[in-house]
């Protein structure tokens, strides 16, 4: 049997586990994914385990993603971010890494028809889901706006791309308006029903994308709805990290509706 798991911590509530042994099932694939939670500090020792155990492949999510970057053969997009979340334990040299965060957002827009190219896009947050999010909005031809809470880190993002530019979260005002495109990579709406962006600032122009899938329909994405915008809800950008990885360690295509009523009923469940 093949083993496949997530590593973080915490991860008793992650929704991966449902949604790749959907895949495994759709395949008749001799797959397990399995869910482990070391210490904070433990992160390398729990990689030579996994590796030493003949693990095929990990995902890695908060808050080890950086830590790995830095343990692991990280593919250039991976270590342009700063973050892998992705893990091939290859049999031919060290494990390799990828940051397929930025491909879910990429897919998450193709799946719903919305070109980037010469779009003009608003990123808030400069996490590292807004970095994922900030490379791929850019490699896709966006012309991008990061505004974050940190000013500098939003400037720091921005120095890092072709087309960009940042500021603080009072920029949202100024440049709004103008965006056909807006990503919210934070985490605010997630614990509580706010949002992240007025919803006065929202128009029916724009496409918006909320990082945050639980709840899967957000204050903001509620709000966007009402004004008449296109809205897109975190799950599809997991189910797309997740279908990349799955691609990148089996090399096999995806049953990409299997992943999403996985992750979907198991949404639903909590």
């Amino acid at each position: 049997m093949d083993v496949y798991g997530l590593v973080g911590n915490p991860v008793g509530h992650s929704v991966s586990p449902p949604m790749h042994e959907a895949a495994y099932d759709e395949l008749g694939m001799d797959a397990s994914y399995v869910a482990f939670e070391p210490a904070v500090n433990e992160i390398r020792q729990a990689f030579v385990g996994a590796e030493t155990l003949g693990i095929e492949g990990l995902n890695v999510t908060i808050p080890f993603k950086e830590d790995v970057a830095a343990i692991v053969d990280a593919d250039e997009l991976a270590a342009e971010i700063g973050a892998v979340n992705t893990v091939d334990f290859r049999e031919d040299g060290p494990p390799r890494g990828y940051n397929t965060d930025a491909a879910g957002v990429k897919r998450a827009f193709d799946h719903h028809d919305v070109d980037l190219e010469g779009r003009s896009a608003v990123v808030v947050g400069a996490g590292g889901a807004g970095r994922a999010a900030a490379f791929a909005l850019t490699d896709a031809g966006a012309e991008i706006h990061i505004a974050n809470r940190t000013v500098d880190r939003a400037i720091g993002l921005a120095s890092e791309l072709s087309s960009a530019s940042g500021g603080s979260l009072e920029t949202l005002d100024s440049q709004i308006g103008d965006a056909s495109v807006l990503v919210n990579t934070t985490s605010v709406g997630m614990e509580s029903d706010e949002t992240p962006v007025p919803a006065e600032l929202l128009h029916e122009d724009l496409t918006v994308l909320d990082a945050v899938y639980s709840p899967i329909e957000t204050r903001l994405l509620r709000a966007a709805s009402e004004v008449g915008a296109r809205t897109i809800d975190g799950a599809w950008m997991l189910l797309y990290q997740g279908v990349e990885a799955f691609e990148q360690w089996t090399g096999r295509n995806a049953p990409v509706d299997a992943m999403n009523d996985a992750l979907r009923a198991a949404l639903n469940a909590e």
